[in-house]
């Protein structure tokens, strides 16, 4: 590089562990991010105050030390690459780097040296190791001549590394001659009180602001959330997060479209572990119009010096912002909300699924997040193309009503987002347009109109849609007790998908073919079907057509129902729940896609529950008719009545 120095494997030290990333020393400063994306750091050349070079095993470390009292750790350079950086930093900074050589001896007897927030233990001129006191929770004094040091307990640092620092004690004898003391403060005393001058101690008493009832929908569950000075709890029933603020990226405020819900979404690195589930991202629904009105647990004197301008004595107004604006100012996090993007209902995201999990897809400015589950968040920088694909590629026949977008990482990984209603292609794709985002299945003249996919989005035609018909026909049934006795089904009657082992005319089964387009005809066509001109010798016949239908017999059995229907009277009330905007149709569809979509051991149980209830309308019905040992086709739609 023309301006500074570029490295692609050098990791970031510290008590979290050894997380690599790319290093960059340039005239302005010095910038780190993580592979794969999260963390990045970013530390002007104004504030550098110290640099250092030390030799550890395997390679060579970098110390940068700025005004804040924050020191960060690069290790991996090689021994060449100590030469070139110190003239560069020399030129650029006018620091010259110091080298320390690092005690291999063994020897836990030596001296301590503290500068700014770090605390480093020598031994003789070498150094044997170095804490950050930001990481202290509690100090004690035990006895006259030990200092014990508490850390704070991070639910993050567990992510990467098995096991994690949590406390370590100083023996100061009385003939210190570092830590002068007298009869009634001996040394011991003189090293805790300048510790606990620097260390964060006494965060872990009583919150800052609490929020109780908090609903988190990952990791899943009510949660007390406490806000400390250094940090934020959260309290369940079966869970206790503890969470560094050092660990927060982002904080992200997405409100739902036409619902009375917001996401908050809290972006971690490291993320916590629950098991052996990692969390990257707390999502926490909170209800959008609920309003609060809190107090910080602050002093006037610690609000003017630490939190000036960040934090005010107390708060009123909606719950969500409330939250947010204490966290940020706690955290120092910066705030992502909604961007100009609007789908056709003028919202802020666009609904599809993820891994056969419905959501929203929310487009940003600087990337893409779908919500709630698996909440996955794309940064543009991360993204290698992207490509809109016609739903269903295969011709099915609601193929031009929906279309997906695959999104390709630089990285080779993928992420399909499915079932993107047609009406929204317009809007993602001025938007992805907008932001400079490489499209694959462009035309060859590279405008919107000439690809294949685009072409068959952009039909106007509001062809009749047979499976969402269908499924509008059994959301009917399902409504209705009084259609249900009415409704007399044909023997060809292909209704709302059900298991394709139990249901042989079903939606689901569909495979193309003669099969397939016959039963487009039947559910899609709106009009009765066509009378044949009887016979001669249909005169009989055709007089009986004609007669008024027989009312059905209240007392005659009830049809079986089909393994879709139980898994519908399941699922409709989560999904009411959790979509209290979808309509009847649209619920009714919902249900349709997740049936389809789930594998023949997740249908069994809705299998079983249909096949008891063919044994009972086949014993109810033997029964009506007289005749217990007559056998009846429980799978035929003929009409029993006499």
């Amino acid at each position: 590089m023309t301006d500074g120095h570029l490295f692609s494997n050098i990791s970031l030290g510290g008590r979290v562990g050894n997380n690599p990333g790319q290093f960059r020393l340039h005239s302005g400063g010095v910038a780190w991010k993580k592979q794969g994306g999260g963390k990045t750091i970013d530390v002007d050349k104004a504030d550098i105050i110290s640099m250092t070079w030390m030799k550890i095993p395997r390679s060579y470390q970098l110390s940068v030390g700025t005004k804040e009292g924050i020191r960060y750790m690069f290790k991996g350079f090689r021994e060449q690459d100590v030469s070139n950086l110190t003239n560069f930093i020399q030129k650029n900074t006018g620091i010259a780097p110091e080298e320390k050589q690092l005690s291999v001896s063994g020897h836990n007897w030596g001296a301590v040296d503290i500068n700014g927030n770090m605390l480093s233990f020598n031994v003789g001129s070498k150094e044997a190791f170095e804490v950050s006191l930001a990481d202290v929770s509690q100090t004690q004094l035990q006895g006259k001549t030990d200092v014990v040091l508490e850390f704070h307990v991070d639910d993050t640092t567990g992510a990467n590394e098995k096991d994690s620092l949590m406390d370590m004690s100083f023996h100061v004898p009385t003939s210190n001659t570092q830590f002068i003391g007298d009869e009634e403060r001996p040394s011991a005393h003189i090293f805790w009180q300048k510790i606990l001058a620097i260390a964060d101690v006494g965060s872990s008493e009583e919150a800052v602001a609490a929020f109780e009832g908090i609903g988190i929908l990952t990791p899943r569950g009510r949660y007390t959330v406490e806000l400390h000075m250094s940090f934020l709890r959260l309290q369940g029933q079966a869970n206790d997060f503890k969470i560094q603020y050092s660990s927060i990226l982002r904080l992200f405020v997405l409100p739902k479209s036409n619902n009375p819900h917001t996401f908050l979404v809290i972006t971690l690195d490291p993320p916590i572990r629950k098991g052996q589930t990692l969390y990257p991202h707390i999502v926490i629904q909170f209800m959008t119009e609920a309003v609060l009105t809190t107090e910080l647990s602050l002093s006037e004197e610690v609000l003017a010096e630490k939190y000036k301008d960040r934090l005010q004595s107390s708060y009123n107004g909606l719950e969500h912002e409330v939250f947010s604006k204490i966290l940020r100012g706690l955290s120092g996090a910066k705030v992502t909300r909604p961007s100009t993007f609007r789908s056709c209902q003028d919202g802020y995201a666009v609904k599809s699924s993820l891994k056969a999990e419905d959501g929203l897809l929310y487009p940003l400015e600087k990337g893409f997040f779908f919500l709630p589950k698996p909440p996955t968040l794309i940064l543009h920088e991360e993204i290698d193309y992207v490509e809109f694909e016609r739903h269903g590629a295969g011709g099915a026949s609601m193929s031009s009503h929906y279309f997906d977008l695959l999104v390709k990482l630089k990285n080779d990984q993928e992420h399909l987002f499915r079932n993107i209603q047609r009406n929204e292609y317009h809007n993602l794709f001025n938007f992805v347009s907008a932001k400079n985002l490489k499209i694959m299945n462009l035309g060859e003249d590279g405008v919107e109109g000439s690809g294949a996919v685009a072409a068959a989005l952009q039909s106007t035609i509001d062809d009749p849609d047979p499976y969402l018909n269908g499924i509008k026909n059994q959301a009917g049934d399902e409504e209705s007790d009084e259609e249900d006795e009415d409704f007399v089904a044909d023997k060809d009657d292909s209704g709302s998908p059900s298991d394709d082992s139990e249901e042989e005319g079903s939606d689901a089964s569909l495979s193309g073919g003669e099969k397939e387009k016959s039963s487009k005809k039947e559910v899609s066509s709106s009009k009765p079907p066509a009378k044949r001109k009887p016979k001669s010798g249909d005169a009989e016949g055709s007089e009986k057509k004609k007669a008024k239908k027989k009312k059905k017999d209240p007392n005659a059995p009830k049809r079986a129902i089909a393994p879709f229907m139980y898994f519908s009277k399941t699922e409709r009330v989560n999904l009411k729940n959790s979509n209290p905007e979808l309509g009847v149709t649209d619920i009714a569809k919902k249900l349709g896609e997740k049936w389809q979509k789930m594998s023949a051991e997740e249908r069994q149980p809705y299998v079983e529950q249909s096949i008891v209830d063919k044994k009972r309308y086949a014993d109810e019905t033997a029964a009506y008719r007289g005749a217990a040992a007559a056998p009846v086709d429980v799978d035929s739609g003929d009409d029993l009545s006499d």
